[in-house]
This record gives C-alpha cells, sequence and structure tokens, in this order.
C-alpha cells in the first residue's frame, strides 16, 4: 500500500505541470497575437444604415444626401452645420434664403423659379421635403457658396468639401500587387476597414502619432501608417469670386468723419454743410419703416445732397425702424416685408443719388434680433449690386432688454461695411443718477468689448461722439434728492460758462471738464462737451486703429468740435 502511494504523488505535480505549462502557453500566444501580431479581422464601416452618406474632412455626419449627379441635393440641417449657418427657412411661406456678401437667393419648397439679387431665375431641379427633411439642389449651392462634391457611385458616398477648405492628398506606398490595412484607429490592433492596393488616392485629413486619419474616394476612413503613405500635393478649394466692395475702393486706410443730421419735421438749410470743417460723411435721419408691411417714409432733400457732394461729402441716408418695438417685429418677421423695406431704401437711394444706408434701429424686442441682423444681410448684397455702403448703429454692450441684447453685434460685424457704436448715454435722461454722457474710460471699455468679445475688425467700427450734454438737476425733497436733466448741445453750454462765469474743473477720472452751479437752491451739474474731451476721444479712435468717428448730431455741435474731430485725419 504505501508503494503505491508513492507513485500517485509525481502523477499529480505532472498534471499540474502540464496544465501549468499549457496556460503560460494560452497567455503567451494570446499576448502575441493580442499585442504584438497585427488584428488580422475585417469590418466593414457603419454608415448608420445610410445609402448616401454625407463626409466632410472625413466626419460622417447625421443626415444623409438623396439623389445622384445634377440631381443631387443636400439636407437643409447639413448645410447649416457646416457651409453657413445662416441659411435660413421660414416656414409660413416655405421660404429658403440664401445670402452671401455679393449675393441673395430666394427659393420656395417644390417651385424651380427663384430669385438671385432680385432677379428672377430658373433652376433645374426644385427644393423638396423628403423623409421629414427640407432638401437644397446642389446646382446653387456650388454657384453661391463654391461648394464642390465628390460622389461615389458603387458606395452611395458624398465628400463635401467647402470654399477655402484644403486638402492634403496623398497615395498608398507600394506598387499595385501590394496591399495596405486601413484600420479603425490609430492601432495596428484595431480591425481593418479595407486593404488598399498600392497607389490608392486618398485625402488626408489628421495625424495622430505615427498614423494619418484618411479617407479613400469610396468614403471609407480610418488610419494608416505614416511610412505607408507618399505624400501629394495640398489642394484648395477657390472661393467665389467677388469685386472689392465699394467700402474698400473707397475708404481703405482713409478714416471716416461723419456727422448725423437730425432731421425732424423742417428739412435743414443745406448751407449748414459749410459748417462743417473736415466731415467727410453726413448721414441725415430721412427715412423710417413706418408699418408692419415694411413701407418706407422718406423726408430727403435733393438740394442737401448736391450740397454734400459739392463738398466732396458722401451721403449715407439712416434708415430706422421708428423706434417702434410692435411695427419692427411685424416688418422684420418674414421675407416678404423685408424685400419690401429693402427696395423702398434702394429706391429712394437711386432717386436721390446716396452714397451709403445708415441703419439705426433701436427700442426692439430681442425675439426680434435675428430678424434684425437677417434684414441686414438680406440688405447689403443688394446694397452693394448698387454701389452703396452700409452701415450698423450699435449700443454699447449691456443687459438692456430693448436697447441693447437684440443686437448680435458679431454678426453685424462681419455682414456690414462698418459699425458705428454709439458711446454715449452713459447716463441716460431719466438716470436716477447724475454722470457724464459718455466718460473716457466707459466708452474705451465699450469699444474694447466689441473688438475682443465680438471679434468687430477695428478697421469696421467707427467711434460715435456726443456733441450734447446734459445739465442735471439736483433737488432735495422731503429728504431725498430729485434728479432730472435736460440734453444741450456745446454752444448752450458755452454760453452758461460765460454768462455765469464759471470755471470749469478737469476731473482725470472720466477726462472731461466739469462745472457745478446753485440756480434758484437747486444744485446744476454739467459734464462738459468741448474740444478736450472730444481730443481725447479722437485720440482713442487713433490708439485703436479704429475706422474713424461720428458725431451726433451737427445741430449740437460749434466750429470747436469740427475742428477737434478732423484730427482723426491727421
Amino acid at each position: 500500500m504505501s508503494r503505491s502511494r508513492r507513485k500517485r504523488r509525481p502523477t499529480a505535480k505532472r498534471r499540474f505541470a502540464i496544465f501549468l505549462g499549457l496556460c503560460l502557453i494560452a497567455a503567451g500566444a494570446y499576448v502575441t497575437v493580442t499585442e504584438v501580431l497585427p488584428n488580422p479581422l475585417h469590418e466593414k464601416p457603419d454608415w448608420k444604415g445610410m445609402d448616401k452618406p454625407i463626409f466632410v474632412q472625413g466626419k460622417l455626419l447625421d443626415e444623409p444626401a438623396e439623389g445622384s449627379g445634377e440631381q443631387l441635393k443636400l439636407p437643409l440641417s447639413v448645410l447649416q452645420e457646416t457651409v453657413d449657418p445662416n441659411i435660413r427657412y421660414e416656414k409660413g411661406s416655405q421660404s429658403l434664403i440664401m445670402t452671401t456678401p455679393a449675393k441673395v437667393m430666394h427659393l420656395q419648397t417644390g417651385e424651380k423659379d427663384a430669385q438671385l439679387n432680385n432677379k428672377q431665375v430658373q433652376l433645374r431641379f426644385a427644393p423638396e421635403e423628403k423623409k421629414g427633411l427640407l432638401y437644397m439642389p446642389i446646382q446653387p449651392l456650388k454657384e453661391l457658396y463654391g461648394v464642390t462634391v465628390h460622389e461615389d457611385r458603387n458606395t452611395g458616398a458624398v465628400l463635401l468639401l467647402r470654399a477655402g477648405d484644403t486638402v492634403q492628398t496623398g497615395k498608398v506606398a507600394g506598387n499595385g500587387d501590394s496591399k495596405t490595412a486601413l484600420r479603425k484607429g490609430p492601432s495596428k490592433h484595431e480591425r481593418i476597414l479595407a486593404d488598399m492596393p498600392g497607389g490608392t488616392s486618398l485625402r488626408i485629413w489628421g495625424s495622430e502619432a505615427s498614423w494619418y486619419f484618411v479617407q479613400m474616394d469610396n468614403g471609407y476612413a480610418g488610419y494608416v501608417p505614416k511610412s505607408k503613405v507618399k505624400l501629394g500635393e495640398k489642394k484648395t478649394v477657390e472661393a467665389v469670386p467677388e469685386e472689392p466692395t465699394q467700402a474698400e475702393r473707397n475708404w481703405e486706410g482713409k478714416p471716416v468723419n461723419l456727422a448725423w443730421e437730425a432731421v425732424y419735421q423742417k428739412k435743414p438749410d443745406p448751407s449748414v454743410i459749410d459748417q462743417m470743417t473736415g466731415v467727410n460723411v453726413v448721414s441725415p435721419t430721412w427715412f423710417s419703416i413706418i408699418d408692419g408691411e415694411g413701407n418706407v417714409r422718406s423726408n430727403a432733400d435733393t438740394a442737401y445732397v448736391q450740397k454734400a457732394h459739392a463738398r466732396g461729402m458722401e451721403v449715407w441716408g439712416l434708415l430706422n425702424n421708428s423706434f417702434d418695438p410692435d411695427i419692427t417685429s411685424k416688418a422684420m418677421a418674414t421675407y416678404e416685408t423685408r424685400l419690401n423695406a429693402i427696395n423702398q431704401i434702394l429706391e429712394f437711394a437711386k432717386m436721390y443719388h446716396l452714397d451709403g444706408i445708415n441703419l439705426d434701429f433701436e427700442n426692439v424686442k430681442t425675439k426680434d434680433g435675428e430678424n434684425v441682423s437677417q434684414f441686414v444681410r438680406e440688405l447689403k448684397p443688394l446694397a452693394r449690386a448698387k454701389g452703396l455702403i452700409v452701415s450698423v448703429d450699435v449700443t454699447p454692450k449691456s443687459g438692456s432688454e430693448m436697447w441693447s441684447r437684440f443686437l448680435d453685434r458679431r454678426s453685424l460685424g462681419e455682414t456690414a461695411d462698418f459699425i458705428i457704436l454709439m458711446a454715449y448715454d452713459e447716463h441716460w435722461a431719466s438716470s436716477p443718477k447724475a454722470g457724464s454722457v459718455s466718460s473716457l474710460p466707459w466708452a474705451g471699455s465699450a469699444v474694447r468689448k466689441i473688438l475682443e468679445e465680438d471679434e468687430v475688425p477695428p478697421e469696421k467700427l467707427i467711434l460715435a461722439v456726443p456733441l450734447y450734454t446734459r445739465i442735471w438737476s439736483e433737488e432735495v425733497k422731503d429728504g431725498k434728492t430729485k434728479v432730472s436733466s435736460k440734453a444741450v448741445g456745446m454752444k448752450t453750454v458755452n454760453e452758461i460758462i460765460a454768462e455765469k462765469k464759471l470755471k470749469p474743473q478737469y476731473l482725470e477720472d472720466v477726462k472731461q471738464n466739469y462745472v457745478e452751479y446753485t440756480e434758484d437752491g437747486v444744485v446744476k451739474k454739467i459734464w462738459i462737451e468741448d474740444k478736450t474731451s472730444l481730443a481725447e476721444r479722437v485720440k482713442l479712435a487713433k490708439e485703436l486703429n479704429l475706422a474713424g468717428v461720428a458725431a451726433w448730431t451737427r445741430s449740437f455741435g460749434t466750429d470747436e468740435a469740427w475742428d477737434v474731430l478732423q484730427n482723426i485725419s491727421k
């Protein structure tokens, strides 16, 4: 018995050793397969079941294309995501509006008739709604935006390239008999999407360590070792050629010195133009949108235009929204009402030989801000075609619902020739506290916010300065100080200083002169607009390389103002 037991013990050890050895061999094989040898497994790209997948820079988009060849159509959502976020669809009229700096096109679902820069054109294929998506024909997209597409008839893949896109081309190294794996990720252990023969054409969209992210003509996109790619040339999709704008031709390197002419019931005598030494643009407040249909009322005067032109000044007629939020909501709501206003102001511009249009929209509901931006996008190419400058007045950025928040200054800066910052009313007419209409630090901060936060180029931004101030009255009643104000021009302040023999005090913090006096028991305070404050504003505009200055308004100014403001050009 004892002898047989001694025989069993080595057998158990031997079995354990064999088991351990097999485990080590298996582990080694697993490590070899997973960590050393390339992954030989294949899989097809996941195109989410789409027959016509769309790619931009190798990225698969969420919605498919429809049709093929000349009948190819792309979904609106894809175009808004990748080509132009401002392509607009108005469901009520089934209107599609596409705008570029030089063109505006209006299309309607199911219609081949369209308008390009207000002229009738015929499309070969109409926009259509299919499977809950709105599809745009490729033809107008090529004409307006310069997009190009590569369509693979075998896989259905559509490679969309936009104007300005640069593509690094390349080829798979080796001859036609060799094969290089296109892998799902940047590792030899990722699965293979395709075996690419040597010489296969590639678009190279990116790189990661020793791998390129590439795409074949058939739409397959994945990773390949850099050592397996022979780089070719870089190709850039050409932009749609455009002629220089009127602003680029007339104003590049030349500062704007604009003066607004506030026109109320009575037309100003054209001879007032002779007072404005150095001014090179006048902007009379002649035009108003007066109803929800977009109709425009005119107070324009041919004699004023002729006088300005004789003095070498341009005339940018001002169009406002009557400062009425309800009129603005209705007039800006649809393509038809916006176009009505645009066509009328362009007709007035032609009738009175204007050089530009200045837009001053104020007291607007925040929800209507996008419609105001769209109005400018639609106006700009039509005005440009007629050689007109388009400028837009904006307030400093603030939380004000009706006076600031509706303005998309970034969008307006991209569209308009000039943005005019109305850097005044820091302390407004009914302000509960007396103060400067526009202290220099406040004005400077307002300018810098638009330059930095909204990225409006300085060569497009004009600093508007006040030629008025406010006489503030502070009266104590029942232990409380009641504050009121009255706006006055420079001449009135000079007369008060002379009459009361006041000595202005310079305030370093606001960079302005200041006077204070008592009249009938009421304390009067004036932060003065004069050559001192205006010189500081001109200095600010020059230091920031702005496009120029503008002054509100001519009737508030004196010779002193024009003498200082003309230094913007020196």
